[in-house]
């Protein structure tokens, strides 16, 4: 039964990934704080785990109209760059420190979440995916 716990701590954060709201940062949350993970470990298992992830949820999202090609292209390249510069990083700092630093951010990011402001009513129609008005 020891398999038990790590395969729905994959389904979940799967379900998650599906979606498009970061199931992978919630698997390295269980990796690190649950599973003994060390965090370098961890991160690395989790650029793995997005891989198959986000090539399975993709064509659905691409399917509905929930990818805005040309704004897409420019993130893509900055995210390229910005990621080889912090896997650099990441690989030399301290595991404590980083430990730290992604601490801080999800700190950060779940802070913003608590207090974002509901999207004004004529906002909503900016959500709603081209074709299914």
């Amino acid at each position: 039964m020891s398999w038990l716990v790590p395969v729905l701590a994959g389904a979940a954060t799967g379900v998650l990934s599906g979606f498009g709201v970061g199931g992978g940062t919630l698997l390295l949350i269980y990796m690190t704080a649950f599973a003994g993970v060390e965090q370098h470990l961890a991160q690395g298992i989790n650029l793995l785990y997005f891989l198959p992830t986000a090539a399975t949820a993709l064509p659905a999202h691409l399917k509905n109209g929930y990818v805005d090609k040309p704004a897409a292209l420019p993130a893509i390249a900055a995210g390229l760059a910005g990621t080889a510069l912090a896997a650099w990083v990441a690989t030399a700092l301290d595991v404590t420190l980083l430990r730290r630093f992604f601490g801080a951010f999800l700190l950060y990011i779940g802070v913003t979440e608590l207090f974002r402001r509901a999207p004004k009513e004529s906002d909503s129609e900016t959500d709603i995916p081209p074709g299914s008005a």
